[in-house]
């Protein structure tokens, strides 16, 4: 058992650095894959996921491995995971009513996204810096965030909170400041851009 031990602290101090595993998670449509598109399109050209109004879009881990993100002179290896949106409940009548599904495929799109609600959670423990996406035009006081929030806080997980779609005219970032004082808030849109790079400058400080 020492031998193993030591064995792994040696490679942990001399081996090759793994990728940071960057999850992405957040309340359903809050633009954690619009985010997370972003960073992707930056440094690779190419996008992680589809995005949708209808909400569950994402319903399972979306992955990009071995992103290669540059902050002055810093080089950073990254795997972006792009987590199913976190809800409290998934009720099929929401798609029919709001959405226009059939019955059938709103069923099966809520049990889909259950099912991806329940893998985010097992990837709690599997990451190395969590993004918390918020929608800025919402109240973030809800059990939901409170929830993902804490899950990282008691594994001690690195946490940036951001405020996106702040393109929007009813964004308010002092709300999210005052729901969750004992951690900064980044103002950003990850539609548009802004602030993003002040974004990899603070991954670069936990990566």
């Amino acid at each position: 058992m020492a031998f193993l031990w030591f064995k792994r602290w040696l490679n942990k101090l001399f081996g090759k650095k793994k990728s940071v595993r960057l999850g992405f998670y957040g309340p359903p449509n809050a633009g954690k894959t619009t985010l997370a598109n972003k960073i992707s399109k930056d440094w690779t050209g190419t996008e992680i996921g589809k995005v949708s109004e209808v909400p569950h879009e994402t319903r399972v881990v979306q992955k990009k491995e071995k992103v290669i993100v540059r902050v002055g002179n810093k080089k950073i290896e990254m795997d972006l995971l792009d987590m199913p949106g976190i809800a409290t409940k998934v009720d099929f009548e929401e798609f029919v009513d709001d959405y226009k599904m059939s019955e059938e495929e709103a069923k099966q799109r809520a049990k889909e996204a259950t099912g991806g609600i329940i893998e985010a959670i097992k990837w709690l423990e599997n990451v190395d810096i969590a993004i918390v996406v918020f929608d800025a035009s919402l109240d973030p006081y809800t059990q939901t965030n409170i929830t993902i929030i804490g899950n990282f806080e008691a594994r001690k997980i690195p946490i940036i909170l951001v405020a996106n779609k702040m393109d929007l005219k009813n964004a308010n970032v002092e709300r999210i400041k005052n729901a969750f004082p004992q951690h900064d808030v980044l103002a950003i849109s990850a539609k548009d851009g802004t602030n993003i790079d002040k974004l990899y400058k603070i991954i670069a400080k936990y990566a």
